[in-house]
């Protein structure tokens, strides 16, 4: 392969503990844990960090404070081969967390909290020209960043891809305009559509609002995804999952790096949905993102050559 191509993402940078339980609970009480690991993480380090296994050079953008849990999350990512300079401190901020509880069948249950404080919007981009990077990939956890990474992208000509997931509306609507590719889960595509949707049905309603790339991702289903014929589906490998959480991330990193490298649409969702599969077959989270050796591996096998 040719050199590798420069991401930038934008947004959650948190530090997560990750207890495996056989059931999640429906009532209070103390629970035992089979299994845990503690990892910096977050929506858009996730998908950097399995961006960066999947061949890219990657930069993070996000906000932190400056406290020992800041410290952490920063070595973590570095130590995956992530660039973290453009990470920023806030003093007197505390750095995000989440408590996460992820059952037998890979299914799970997310608390996190963010400082208001280290959530401040940021005044300007951390680098001047945003023609430096192929792709810049956003979450919806950080808005004032993502508002202004988006625009930077599209200015600079570079695919400008928002990982749409659950956040308030006003937040998903001051995002969607300014991205060129919309990647949302099902239930943000609900949040925007203001009720009830198949996949199908929500990425139709979600293209007919925008002029922007549309798909949504509906898990184990598969991916729906519009283009000039109608909508489209990309079906999601067969496997047994472990464990789902990041999977939506790893999908997100997988399907820039396939934008960046200029793959036709399709190819890139099912080089993501390959990714995304693959990480549900181990436990941790992020943790579980595959090279790119096994991903195309993974696509060679769900879709063989040839196939339409």
């Amino acid at each position: 392969m040719a050199s590798p191509k420069k991401l930038l993402s934008v947004g959650a940078l948190t530090l997560d503990t990750i207890l495996r339980v056989d059931a999640l609970p429906h009532h209070q009480g103390k629970f035992i844990a089979s299994d845990g690991v503690q990892i910096a993480s977050g929506m858009a380090t996730s998908a950097a960090c399995a961006a960066h296994r999947l061949g890219a050079d990657v930069s993070l953008w996000a906000s932190a404070g400056d406290d020992p849990v800041g410290d952490q999350l920063i070595a973590g990512i570095e130590a995956e081969g992530v660039d973290c300079s453009h990470v920023r401190r806030v003093p007197g901020a505390r750095s995000a967390l989440a408590s996460i509880l992820v059952d037998a069948h890979g299914e799970r249950i997310i608390v996190p909290f963010y400082d208001a404080k280290a959530q401040a919007d940021p005044d300007t981009l951390p680098v001047a020209d945003m023609s430096a990077f192929d792709a810049v990939l956003v979450d919806v956890r950080w808005p004032g960043a993502a508002a202004l990474a988006l625009k930077a992208a599209r200015a600079a000509g570079r695919p400008a891809i928002l990982d749409a997931d659950t956040a308030p509306l006003e937040v998903l609507e001051r995002l969607l305009p300014l991205a060129s590719h919309i990647v949302a889960s099902e239930p943000a595509a609900r949040i925007i559509c203001g009720h009830a949707l198949d996949p199908r049905t929500a990425c139709a309603d979600l293209a007919s609002r925008t002029d922007a790339f549309v798909a949504v991702t509906g898990g184990a289903a598969g991916t729906w995804w519009s283009d000039r014929s109608g909508i489209r589906h990309v079906e999601a490998p067969k496997i047994k999952a472990v464990d789902t959480l990041a999977a939506g991330d790893v999908f997100h990193g997988a399907f820039a790096v396939g934008l960046a490298e200029a793959m036709p649409i399709e190819q890139a969702l099912r080089f993501a949905s390959a990714a995304a599969a693959l990480k549900c077959l181990r436990f941790g989270g992020r943790l579980g993102a595959p090279d790119r050796g096994a991903t195309l591996a993974m696509v060679a096998a769900t879709w063989p050559a040839g196939e339409a």
